[in-house]
């Protein structure tokens, strides 16, 4: 008898969440579009939900094991279909703040012309709302906030062919890191990310310490030295606008 696929995260390698583990971010994504059911990524039989939310992930909602991690701590069982697409117009920035789980994390930017394959995540209304919570959205000082990114200006492409009408994407609030010339500064990883501010931010070290671990470490036992790590990006003028901000506030 042929033996039965494990479709578990583990041995898909899908289930260390960034919020425990803040040096992973973004987490492992999929190869491939899949549900998320609990503790398995299972196949899809279909790419469009016309009953849900799509929602573009460019971050750790991508990831598997993150997004149950998020999902777990409301309660929330409901499956969630995952599906890839080529993406053309939204690129990879750094956010000009100091996350609470230890990292810095990626944030979309506007990038004409260019093309990358990311995750659309086909939400309920229940799991829109733990996602926009866990992004600050409903927060006046929350770190992001939710837009419409409308066909043409960002074309969404599916496996099939078919092009989404749009998605909506998580815009941060404060602003992207920029490149030393004033365009967005592209995320290279965590620890190369982490490395690199610590080495060359005059004041990171005082906060957060010599090192990528430390830097993690000190960042989740204080929400406070959150807020000064995110200042003093403003106050070194490293901070530019991701492009997107025009579209707060457009709905689908």
């Amino acid at each position: 008898m042929p033996v039965e696929e494990d479709h578990s995260l583990r041995a898909l390698g899908l289930d260390e969440a960034p919020r425990t583990h803040p040096l992973l971010y973004p987490g492992a994504w999929p190869r491939e579009s899949g549900l998320l059911d609990g503790h398995r990524l299972l196949p899809l039989d279909r790419l469009v939900y016309e009953d849900r939310v799509p929602v573009l992930a460019v971050g750790s909602n991508a990831c598997p094991g993150q997004l149950r991690h998020k999902m777990a701590e409301s309660g929330i069982i409901t499956a969630l279909p995952m599906v890839r697409a080529r993406v053309t117009g939204v690129g990879i920035g750094v956010s000009a703040h100091v996350s609470r789980m230890g990292y810095v994390s990626h944030s979309p930017v506007a990038a004409p012309g260019a093309v990358r394959e990311l995750f659309v995540l086909w939400l309920d209304a229940r799991q829109v709302a733990v996602i926009d919570a866990s992004e600050g959205v409903p927060r006046p000082d929350g770190n992001f906030r939710r837009a419409w990114l409308p066909a043409p200006d960002v074309r969404i492409e599916l496996a099939d062919g078919s092009v989404l009408p749009g998605a909506y994407a998580y815009v941060n609030r404060h602003g992207v890191l920029h490149d030393g010339a004033g365009a967005p500064r592209a995320h290279p990883g965590q620890r190369p990310l982490l490395t690199d501010l610590l080495a060359n931010v005059p004041g990171m070290r005082e906060l957060f310490g010599a090192s990528p671990e430390e830097f993690c470490a000190r960042a989740r036992a204080d929400r406070g030295l959150c807020a000064r790590g995110t200042r003093l990006f403003a106050e070194q003028k490293m901070v530019t606008v991701c492009g997107l901000e025009r579209y707060v506030g457009s709905q689908q």
